[in-house]
């Protein structure tokens, strides 16, 4: 991560350099959800970066940070942000400014992506149909143990529809809604796991660059479920990350309507 940092500040990735862009907004949401029929209730804060006709965004813990950071930042070179002493905003910043630099869409054109329209209507049926379509990356034989960094319920159903047996791992819950364990032990499933699943909020906790060196060690399909930092994700396609499911903001829990997400498949696939 650290790397494709460094790669961006010094101008290394093609288009303008960062300290020629501005960041004209950046701001934070706190987004609590409980969808029908389940016992949690997911408390999700987002720090997002809107840089001309592309937003970046990351997740982040509670707390981890203060909301008058966006009045601060609004309106600041790019070059800054990517600096900044904050981890979520530097990579909600880089994620932004990759973005700008290939957007989604583009891809999708080129025939890189694979577009995949969301039905519009209730959370509950957005949440299954996009979950369906993460799970869909997935070639994996019946039975196969499937690691779940970060556990999203109906993303644990739609890997048992493919066949897998998800290993669910997350810091902030101990189960899923059907009772199944969650161990917040990510080494413990990184060793069983046959194919791993993993949410973009790996990337602002510093458990990604660990997820993506083990997964090339072992050799083992990783694909990548972000909202958070898709444009980020994608820069590793097919350098650990066998397949990205990149849903660039606004999420679909944002929305009622029709949206669009953005599968990539690495070389050989996952």
């Amino acid at each position: 991560m650290n790397g494709l940092l460094e790669a961006a500040l010094a101008g290394g990735l093609g288009g303008p350099a960062p300290h020629e862009l501005v960041a004209t907004s950046v701001f934070w949401i706190h987004h609590g959800t409980r969808l029908a029929g389940g016992s949690t209730t997911y408390r999700n804060q987002y720090v997002l970066v809107r840089l001309g006709d592309s937003f970046g965004g990351c997740a982040f813990e509670g707390g981890e940070v203060d909301p008058r950071i966006c009045g601060d930042a609004s309106g600041s070179p790019l070059d800054v942000l990517l600096r900044h002493e904050s981890r979520p905003l530097r990579i909600a910043a880089l994620d932004a400014y990759l973005g700008h630099l290939r957007p989604h869409r583009v891809a999708a054109r080129t025939g890189e992506a694979e577009p995949v329209t969301l039905p519009g209507g209730t959370p509950e049926l957005r949440a299954v149909a996009r979950d369906a379509a993460i799970a869909g990356l997935l070639d994996i034989e019946a039975g196969a143990k499937v690691g779940l960094i970060g556990v999203v319920n109906p993303l644990v159903a739609a890997i048992r529809e493919r066949g897998g047996e998800p290993l669910p791992c997350d810091f902030n819950l101990k189960a899923t809604q059907w009772g199944d364990p969650v161990t917040d032990d990510m080494h413990e499933v990184l060793s069983r796991a046959e194919a791993v699943v993993a949410t973009g909020m790996t990337l602002s906790n510093g458990s990604f660059d660990t997820i993506l060196e083990r997964c090339r060690a072992q050799d083992t399909p990783l694909v990548v479920y972000a909202q958070s930092g898709s444009a980020v994700a994608r820069a590793f396609l097919g350098a650990g990350v066998t397949a990205l499911s990149a849903e660039p903001f606004p999420f679909s829990q944002f929305s009622a309507e029709e949206t669009v997400l953005y599968r990539y498949r690495g070389v050989g696939g996952a």
